[in-house]
């Protein structure tokens, strides 16, 4: 049976507002100001002042505008802060859209060999209704990157700059979409007319060539060859001509993408801790790399984290930022907003709970580049951002380790840091991964 909200109940209500001390000062202060100013806390502030004691110096933020492509900054800038130091490039940038080109162009293929492969299902079907709810967009995940840079490549910010599109993606994506789900329609006809795999196949390669011409108008022509000329900061003058995306991965990046693998942390029921998981639907390459993660303790996550930066090397990682952030401050911290003092209201969660509800899930990715610690237990964090020099220190954010334990949900570590149980857990687990529903938590793509 339903009950109705009573005037009585009402009255009860307003008369409880006068057991709560301080209440017209919380309501002057929280109608004037907004919720979060009038909650916003100094103290952190104070507590997350910019000093580390283990710190990588990686120059100049960049600045991925008003795209969706956090992912794909953080994970370049992963690959250019060595590349800087070795051959001595202060702020050398990888393009950020010669990836973006052959992600969307990947994620078109992959959106219509699932609408193929799901075509009995009626369209009311939940995943299929998953699939048609956004075709592709700027959003993904670490092992995405790795999977278009495997197969194409990489090149300079110089040799395939930035336009209008990649800056600003949304008019981009609209008329993707709109045309992606209009012949997605058109497959699943095809097929549940009974056509042949060729006759389909057929039909697919069309609808890619006209993505593929969207993309080039939009965005430009990815180059399959081209001249690397660069001055060093000693004045030196350097020339590679005629070289490949791939080949310029290969020389001047040289990571090995396969000895770094993505942990999660998922204080779940369902997801047991040293089990690797997948995600149904989550990917870009068709045949490329699968999205895998591997479940651990919060704690191994950041002693792992902090091995990594001891040595030298910055570590991408997802999170959610749009939770206890300032980001024009640049801080991080659970203790930032005090709503629980202005309400009298206890908000609180524990990490599981904020993930099964849908409180909380990954929506940004970022780079971490050092880690205050006293008595080897780390403070707070140094974290490189992608929205420019603007906000925070200098495009730098500060996050408290509070933060980390409630909010950071993924990182990608190399293999040599993991200790032999994680690393045998993984190389097992990866040969056939847990796989968990498209709408699961820990497949969000980090989209900010």
């Amino acid at each position: 049976m339903t009950k109705e909200i009573t005037n009585a109940a009402i009255d009860n209500f307003t008369k409880d507002l006068a057991n709560h001390a301080g209440i017209n000062i919380a309501s002057h202060a929280a109608q004037e100001n907004g919720i979060f100013k009038a909650s916003q806390n100094l103290q952190s502030k104070i507590d997350l002042t910019p000093t580390f004691s283990v710190e990588i110096n990686t120059g100049k933020p960049a600045d991925q505008k008003q795209s969706g492509r956090c992912w794909m900054f953080s994970a370049l800038n992963t690959m250019r802060h060595p590349l800087q130091k070795e051959y001595k490039i202060k702020d050398f940038e990888l393009s950020q859209n010669y990836t973006n080109f052959w992600d969307k162009f990947e994620k078109s293929n992959f959106f219509f060999e699932n609408v193929i492969a799901s075509a009995k299902k009626p369209l009311g079907d939940r995943k299929v209704s998953f699939l048609f709810a956004t075709p592709q967009q700027d959003g993904g995940q670490w092992d995405m990157l790795c999977g278009l840079v495997e197969k194409y490549g990489i090149v300079p910010k110089s040799v395939y700059p930035e336009t209008a599109n990649s800056n600003s993606s949304g008019a981009l994506n609209d008329t993707l979409n709109t045309l992606l789900r209009k012949d997605g329609l058109e497959l699943r006809a095809l097929v549940n007319a009974g056509k042949t795999e060729d006759e389909v196949e057929q039909r697919k390669a069309e609808f890619l060539n006209d993505v593929f011409r969207i993309l080039a108008i939009s965005l430009g022509v990815p180059p399959k060859k081209f001249d690397f000329e660069y001055k060093d900061d000693d004045g030196n003058y350097h020339r590679e001509a005629g070289i490949t995306p791939k080949e310029f991965f290969d020389k001047f990046v040289g990571m090995n993408l396969e000895d770094h693998v993505s942990i999660i942390n998922s204080p779940t029921d369902d997801k047991p801790y040293h089990k690797v998981f997948s995600v149904e639907y989550l990917g870009n390459v068709v045949g490329g790399r699968q999205v895998r993660h591997l479940n651990v303790k919060i704690s191994e996550m950041k002693d792992l984290i902090i091995k990594q930066l001891k040595a030298g090397e910055v570590v991408w990682f997802g999170s959610n930022v749009g939770k206890d952030s300032e980001r024009q401050l640049g801080l991080l911290d659970t203790n930032i907003y005090k709503r629980d003092e202005l309400f009298d209201v206890d908000f609180s969660m524990s990490k599981g709970d904020k993930l099964d509800s849908s409180e909380s899930m990954m929506d940004h990715a970022m780079v971490i580049t050092g880690v205050d610690l006293v008595d080897d237990k780390p403070t707070k964090w140094k974290i490189e951002n992608s929205w420019g020099e603007k906000p925070g220190f200098k495009g730098y954010f500060v996050m408290s380790d509070s933060w980390f334990d409630q909010f950071v949900y993924q990182a990608v570590i190399n293999k040599k840091f993991l200790p032999d149980d994680l690393r045998a857990a993984f190389d097992e687990g990866a040969k056939d991964p847990i796989q968990l529903l498209p709408w699961d938590p820990m497949g969000a793509l980090a989209f900010k």
